[in-house]
C-alpha cells in the first residue's frame, strides 16, 4: 500500500459521526431503492418535523464512515434503478466532514450519493465554503427541500429565515449539481398559491432542477412527540385533500426548470 493510500485509510478511520437510524430499503429519498443514514442534529425546529429525535446530535451513535459504508454495501444488490447511499437527518451539513468522507468513499465504490439537506447551514465564506465545495464534489444528487419562500413566514415555520437557503439553490444551479426540490405542503401555512406562485418563479431560475416533489404533511410523528414529552405545535392541522396537493404540484411544475431534462 503506498503511504498516501495508508494516509487517507487512516483519515478515514479516525473522521466519526453522529448517526441516528438507517433505513435498508428507502424508495423515497433519491432515485431507485437506496440505503438512506439518517444523521443526528439539526438547527432548524420545522412544525412539521416528523424526526425530532434527530434535533439533538447527542442522540446519534457514534460510527466512522468506513463502518458505515460497509454497511450500507450489504444491500447493494438491491439497488436497482440507479439506487444507492443517501445521507438525510436532521441536516448531514452539520456533519459535513463525515459526510464528505462518507461520499468520497462510496465514490470509490462505485456507489451513487445523494444529499438531502435544508441547505440551512450553507455560506460563501471561509471554512465552511471549503467544506461545501468539498462535499459537493462528492455528491451525485441533492435533495433541497424547500420550505418556504417568504423569509419572515420561513422564520415562523421553522425558527430560521431562509436567506442563505437561496443562496444555496441558486449557488447549486452555478455548478450545475442535479436538484431534486422538495416542498413540504402544510395547510394554512404553505399552501397558499401566491406562495407557491412565488416558489415556481423562483424554481424557474434555476438551471440544474431535474425533479419537483410535492410531499404531503402528514401527522404519522406525533406520538414520537408525546413520547419524547415535547409539545405538538401543529395541533390539529389537517392532512392536505388530494385536490390541494394537484394544484400545488400543477403550479410548482408548471415552469421550464432552466430547460433541464426532467424525469
Amino acid at each position: 500500500m503506498q503511504r498516501s493510500d495508508r494516509m487517507q485509510k487512516n483519515a478515514a478511520a479516525t473522521v466519526t459521526g453522529r448517526v441516528s437510524s438507517v433505513e435498508t430499503f428507502g424508495s423515497v429519498d433519491g432515485p431507485g431503492i437506496r440505503f438512506v443514514a439518517f444523521l443526528a442534529g439539526c438547527p432548524l425546529r420545522c412544525l412539521y418535523c416528523h424526526n425530532p429525535e434527530t434535533w439533538e446530535p447527542i442522540r446519534g451513535t457514534e460510527r466512522t464512515a468506513p463502518d458505515l459504508l460497509r454497511q450500507a454495501l450489504r444491500y447493494r444488490p438491491y439497488w436497482k434503478g440507479g439506487g444507492g447511499l443517501t445521507v438525510s437527518g436532521g441536516e448531514p451539513m452539520a456533519q459535513m466532514p463525515f459526510v464528505t468522507e462518507l461520499f468520497r468513499l462510496a465514490k470509490e465504490a462505485g456507489v451513487s450519493t445523494c444529499l438531502d439537506t435544508s441547505g440551512a447551514l450553507f455560506s460563501r465564506e471561509g471554512t465552511t465554503f471549503v467544506a461545501v465545495q468539498s462535499l459537493l464534489a462528492v455528491t451525485d444528487l441533492v435533495l433541497l427541500d424547500l420550505k418556504h419562500i417568504d423569509p419572515a413566514r420561513h422564520e415562523q415555520l421553522t425558527g430560521l429565515r431562509n436567506e442563505h437557503i437561496l443562496d444555496f439553490a441558486q449557488y447549486l444551479s452555478e455548478i450545475q449539481k442535479p436538484v431534486w426540490i422538495r416542498h413540504v405542503l402544510v395547510p394554512g401555512h404553505t399552501d397558499d398559491a401566491t406562495s407557491l406562485q412565488l416558489l415556481a418563479r423562483f424554481i424557474a431560475g434555476l438551471k440544474n432542477v431535474a425533479r419537483v416533489e410535492v410531499l404531503p404533511y402528514h401527522r404519522m410523528a406525533v406520538h414520537k412527540y408525546a413520547d419524547m414529552a415535547l409539545p405538538y405545535r401543529l395541533g390539529d392541522t389537517p392532512e392536505p385533500s388530494e385536490e390541494s396537493i394537484r394544484r400545488a404540484e400543477a403550479i410548482l411544475r408548471v415552469a421550464d426548470y432552466g430547460g433541464y431534462k426532467k424525469h
